[in-house]
């Protein structure tokens, strides 16, 4: 699977293993291409929609189709045989302008192209798409595929204990020590698996959480500021207009 987010987030579980992609809103935008592989028949769970308009194109190849071409090369990459042998296997790259082009040219062929034409010309950028991120992988070293399932596990405990404690003052050292793991390599794998540093995601998890009370529980703007861990409300809006494109008096119930 081949995911060009272009605004938004999405959170989803797949096998007990969560993934978290954010490509922001606004001023904080930033495009990225997400490649996950899903080796075997998976269990999927979305957790929650995205907070913001979500843009994004999908680009899915059968694990049939991806083997047979495989094993038709007579000169093929070793880091693209071993990123489809491994199941949840995946990386992320930032859009380039060229990768922007073709998400957009898939999103809206030309007016004149209809029917097979247009068809044609969709499948054309798909597979300029997956050609880049392909090549983007054999590039990389081994060591930089992305996570490992024990990596990925690690950041899953880091995921959910800050979760649970959203409303306590947390720590890097608190949140390493109840993970088990060092703080490096809390820091280190959190960000490579979900894309965010520790801190952003508690940070992006408060202000969801005070996005939540306004919306649903008409929390004032001051309760909703306290929520999400800021002193003021004038830094809390400022935080939430920025992340969300809104002044969050515009989301009170």
């Amino acid at each position: 699977m081949v995911m060009v987010l272009l605004q938004g987030a999405q959170h989803f579980i797949v096998d007990d293993v969560p993934f978290r992609i954010d490509a922001g809103f606004g001023e904080a935008c930033a495009p990225f291409v997400f490649v996950l592989n899903v080796a075997r028949a998976s269990k999927l769970k979305f957790i929650d929609a995205s907070k913001v308009p979500l843009r994004k194109i999908m680009i899915s190849a059968p694990l049939s189709w991806m083997n047979w071409l495989i094993s038709a090369q007579t000169d093929g990459v070793p880091a693209l045989q071993n990123f489809v042998s491994t199941h949840l296997a995946n990386f992320r790259i930032d859009a380039s302008r060229h990768i922007l082009m073709l998400a957009e040219q898939l999103m809206s062929p030309p007016a004149a192209m209809q029917g097979e034409m247009r068809t044609l010309f969709r499948s054309s950028r798909a597979f300029d798409l997956m050609s880049l991120t392909c090549a983007e992988l054999a590039a990389r070293k081994s060591e930089r595929q992305g996570p490992q399932l024990s990596s990925a596990r690690q950041s899953e405990r880091v995921y959910n204990y800050i979760l649970a404690n959203l409303g306590e003052d947390l720590t890097i050292e608190a949140i390493a020590r109840e993970s088990g793991g060092s703080v490096s390599s809390v820091q280190r794998h959190f960000k490579e698996h979900f894309g965010l540093t520790v801190f952003e995601f508690i940070r992006r998890s408060r202000l969801e959480r005070a996005y939540e009370a306004l919306e649903r529980e008409g929390a004032t703007i001051g309760q909703a500021a306290y929520l999400a861990g800021y002193n003021t409300p004038s830094n809390f809006t400022t935080a939430f207009k920025k992340t969300y494109g809104v002044l969050p008096k515009y989301k009170r119930r």
